[in-house]
Formats: C-alpha cells, structure tokens, sequence
C-alpha cells in the first residue's frame, strides 16, 4: 500500500517521489514509529508516577481537605503577627499595666502550641483516600501531557525538519546533483515543494502518529476542539514559513560548506528559546507597542500560551487579548488572532518564495532584486507601524528610537543583499549600451538587475525614512519634541541617511576588488565604520552632551541632538554628501575602467 502510494506521489511531483522513495524504507519508518510511540509511553509514564497513592499528602493540591487546612493555617500564623506586632508596641512604651504583656505572651504560647499541633497533624496524618479529587488530577495531567506534546511538536519539526532540508541542500550542492535539478525541466516551485514535503517525512510521521493522543490529551483535559485546530493551524504555518526560510538559506549559504545545517537549525532554536523566555515573562499588552513585536508572530510560543493558558504556568495571556493592529483590535477572540498569524506566515511564505524562484537558477545573481527591495522594506515599515498605532501610554520617544535602530539594521543588511558582485558589474558597464530597449541610466540604476545599488539603497532609505519623517514633521509633541527642535529631528534623520549612503558606497567599492575574498573585506570594512568610531569615543570618553561634533558623523546622530546647533548640523551634513559624491566619483571611475578594459584589449590586438 506504502508502494502504491509512492507510486501515485510521483505522478504527481516527480522531486517529492525521489525524497519519500528514499526515505519511507521499512526500517526507517518502523524505527520512526517505535519511537514515537515510545516517547508517548514515557511521557504518560512520567504523569501515571505521580498519581496520588495511599501516602498522599494533606498539603497535596487535589487533597479536599487541604484548602481549609490551609485556610486555618494562614489565619494563625496572621493572629500570631498581630499578637506579636502589640507586644512589640507594648514593650516599647513600657506600660505600667504589667498584666496586658503576660497576657499577649500566654496568647502567643497558645497560638504557637496551635500552629505546632497543625504542623504535626500535617506531617503524620495523609489525605483519606476518599478525599483525594481523582477527577481533577486526571484532567490536570491530561492537559500537562497535552501541553508536554505541544512544546515537543514545536521543537521537532521547526529545528530537526530545519536541519534536515538544509543538511539535504548541502549534500546535494557537495555531489553535484543540485546543478542536474537546476537543469531539469521541472519548475522551481515543483523541485523544492517536494524537498519540503519529502525531507523531512520521517519527522512528519514521528508526529502524526502521536496526533491521535494529543488530541485526547486535549479533549480530557476540557480544552476546546477549535483551541486544537487552531494549534495545529499555526504549526502548519509555522512550518510552511521555516522550512520555506530553511530552502533559501540553503541556498544562498553555500560558504557555510558543512556548518550550513548547524547554523541554520541553532539559529531556529535560538530564537525559539528567546521567544519562549519572552513569552513566558511579558504579562503586560505593551510588549507588544513596540516594532519588534512583529518577529513574535513568528514563533507559535505567544499565541500557544493564549490558547492553552497552563504552557508557562500562569493565567490566560492578556497582552494579546489588548493588542491592536492600526487600531484593529485582533486580539479581541481567537479566530481573527489565529487568522493574523496565518496571514503574516503566508505573506512572508510568499515573498520567501519569490526569492527563492530567483536564486535557484542562478546562484550568481543579488538575492533580492532591487524592485523586491522596495516592497520588502515597504512591507516592514507597514507592519513596524501596524504594532506602533495603538495605545502607548508616553513611550513614543522610546519606540521610535527603537524604530530607527531596527531601520539601520534593516538597511545594513539590505546593503549586502542587493548589491551586485563584481561581474555583475562589469558586464553592465561593458554592454549596457547594447540593451534594447534602451532606458534612461537612472532608471537602469533603480531597477536593472546588474547596475550598481547605491541608488537602490537611496530609494530604500526614502522608504524607511518616510515615516519617520512624517512622524516628526506632523506629531512632534508625541515625541515631545518642541518647534524649535523640530529642524533639529529632520536633520538627524538627514544625518543617518546620509551615514549610511556612506556605508553603502564604502560596500560597493570594496565588493569591485579582484579579492576572492572581497564580501569579507566589504563586511569588514561596513562594521569598522560603524563600530570603530563608537569604540574612539568610548575610550577618549567624548560625550555627546560635552563634545556633540564627532558624535553628529557616527552612526548614531540622535546623540549629538540636543546639545548641537542648527549650523552644526547642517555643516556636518555637508560634510556627509561630500564623502559620497567622492566615494561614487571614484566608484564611477573604478566602473568605467572595468567597461573599457575589454574594448581596450581588442583594439590592442589588433
């Protein structure tokens, strides 16, 4: 039956036919099975061991007898503080009347023979069988065993199926049968789609066969059939965007060589562990007033903890219940939350998958192209605001300083990501001219797939620069910023596009040399300029509120703010332009020496 299933997969997607006929052996799926049902075994084990016996406590949390017993506790050890508290007041004043202390210490003696009687009786005596709530517990350890199978899903198939697609990628480019697929007359989507589904079948069968108990676990512990779908909705999604994530870093990590998988299945546990630890300890809805609230809806940590409330121990989670969305309250019930989440995976599934459409055929091409630049930071800057209008409660000059730190981020990484190798260039400068149709150089330079970036990066810092801008120019005071300061802002901003156009040109020239190694040594040079001067000040102790000069040509302007002067600033910026129409001056010169060479070797031969 297996056989002829496999059979019928391969008419359908020949690439998913070779993964599962190569993976779905009889041993591999028996070993995947045992294994599974073994783990099911153990954990329910583990819960059975703690079934309450004949020695269960009185303190135990489902003995009946325990919340009055507690109760009665509580109340003596609160009148044996009163009692105490007078005496204490009692013997400070020094009271004449001495019968009153006596009293109070017979009193206490009292209650101290009180509360050791009840110690005793709660150290010797056990919960009377009768007593015991065995309804509770089993619902209880239903649910922790349902909750336990929650958390080992997730872990499982987003590092372990990360792991296996990447591993797979780096073994098919080391054979060489990565190129075959490449010329195969599949298309892109058919070829990866079945990696996706066919790699990691071993682990899809590890977790259906213990779907079967998750489910029962769910419903004995009175959790709703909709709450379980709803997980499983997100873990599907989860996984489509992951896996789609793990295929594109498989492929443009080809440097990695043998660490690929390592890296990229530690990066997914990473931040699966910091996003659980996040998850765990933000009790408050304005965790979620901020941009980096965005990356939480990637992991299933926060909306898990909303649906099944015991996952960290502590009530329903409230911060997404009050969370908003340009004001949409989305947190409101369940179905648009879970609707959110599944959105913003497909969106993000989506354009992973545009990217990977480009790369796989030429791995020599820029990884985004400059068009998809424009909607990718786009796209961030309309989620980053999504999360920021709604209720701040005074945090807006926080939240938008966050939002410039995460925009340079953003904009440093887009420098390497769309700009062009070397022979890219060269073969742009060299036959330019030759393309037909012919089109102006600077809409060759916004959009053409081989020009140079630093007009892309320019469009892109228009884009993340535009609402803050805004912001500043139309809500100052929400920034308590003052009218005389307002200049101030717009030239800061001004000051950081203008640093990293700077950053931008120093990439592009270092990533023109003959050095093999020349990614290397634009990374390096990009992080020397933007650390190195922050490391000088740091130790000369220059302070922005002392000397706000050197501060206003680091990578972060905002500092110098309050203390410089309009003139200052806008002297500085002018030294910012002059360093890029000097480093483009001799980028241009640098390219025009590449388009010539090769007319200049003809001519030469001849």
């Amino acid at each position: 039956m297996m056989l002829n299933f496999i059979d019928r997969v391969g008419e359908w997607n020949p690439q998913l036919f070779r993964e599962l006929k190569g993976r779905l052996k009889p041993l591999n799926v028996l070993l995947a099975v045992a294994s599974s049902f073994l783990l099911q075994l153990v954990v329910f084990l583990y819960q059975l061991g703690q079934y309450p016996s004949e020695k269960y406590s009185l303190r135990g949390s489902y003995c009946n007898l325990w919340p009055a017993l507690q109760q009665q506790e509580t109340q003596l050890y609160q009148r044996q503080s009163q009692l105490t508290q007078q005496l204490s007041n009692y013997q400070r004043i020094k009271l004449s009347d001495q019968n009153i202390i006596p009293n109070l210490e017979a009193q206490i003696k009292d209650i101290d023979i009180k509360i050791s009687e009840l110690q005793t009786h709660l150290f010797k005596n056990l919960c009377p069988p009768n007593e015991i709530n065995f309804q509770l517990w089993w619902r209880d350890h239903w649910e922790y065993i349902f909750i336990a199978f929650s958390v080992i899903f997730i872990f499982t198939l987003l590092v372990a199926g990360t792991y296996l697609l990447i591993s797979d990628l780096a073994k098919e480019e080391n054979k060489g049968t990565l190129n075959f697929l490449r010329l195969s007359p599949q298309s892109e989507t058919s070829i990866l789609t079945g990696k996706m589904l066919g790699v990691p079948s071993l682990i899809y069968l590890f977790v259906l066969t213990a779907i079967p108990l998750h489910f029962w676990a769910g419903k004995s512990a009175n959790i709703a059939s909709s709450y379980i779908l709803g997980y499983y909705a997100i873990l599907i999604g989860c996984c489509g965007f992951f896996y789609s994530a793990a295929l594109l870093y498989g492929l443009v990590s080809r440097s990695f060589s043998s660490f690929q998988p390592w890296l990229g299945s530690g990066g997914v546990l990473l931040f699966l562990f910091m996003t659980m630890i996040i998850a765990s300890n933000s009790p408050h809805h304005n965790d979620f007033n901020t941009p980096l609230a965005w990356f939480r809806f990637f992991s299933p940590w926060d909306i898990s903890n909303y649906l099944f409330p015991n996952l960290f121990n502590r009530y329903r989670d409230s911060s997404l219940e009050q969370i908003q969305f340009f004001y949409l309250p989305i947190g409101k019930n369940v179905a648009s939350l879970i609707g959110f989440y599944l959105l913003n995976y497909g969106i993000c599934a989506y354009g992973v998958w545009a990217v990977i459409k480009r790369c796989f055929r030429n791995h020599q091409t820029t990884i985004l192209s400059k068009t998809q630049s424009y909607v990718f930071m786009a796209f961030t800057q309309v989620m980053f605001l999504g999360f920021i209008m709604q209720k701040l409660d005074g945090r807006k000059g926080e939240i938008f300083a966050a939002l410039i730190i995460i925009n340079a981020a953003l904009m440093l990484s887009l420098i390497f990501v769309i700009s062009p190798i070397r022979q890219n260039i060269q073969d742009w400068a060299r036959y330019r001219h030759q393309n037909q149709p012919k089109q102006p150089v600077w809409q060759d330079l916004v959009s053409g797939e081989k020009s140079p970036a630093i007009l892309s990066v320019a469009v892109n810092l228009v884009i993340a620069a535009t609402p803050l801008i805004i912001w500043v120019a139309i809500f100052p005071k929400d920034l308590s910023i003052n009218n005389g300061e307002q200049g101030k802002a717009l030239l800061a901003l001004a000051l950081s596009v203008a640093v990293m156009l700077i950053y931008a040109s120093i990439a592009q020239l270092m990533l023109l040399m003959k050095n093999p190694k020349r990614y290397l040594w634009a990374v390096g040079s990009v992080a020397t300029s933007v650390f190195l001067p922050l490391i000088v000040f740091s130790v000369l102790k220059i302070q922005p509120h002392q000397n706000p000069t050197p501060w206003l040509f680091s990578t972060v302007p905002w500092a110098a703010v309050e203390e410089a002067t309009l003139g200052t600033m806008f002297m500085a910026l002018l030294a910012d332009l002059t360093v890029i129409a000097l480093l483009n001056w001799r980028f241009n010169k640098q390219v025009q020496v590449l388009g010539e060479s090769a007319t200049k070797a003809l001519l030469a031969s001849r």
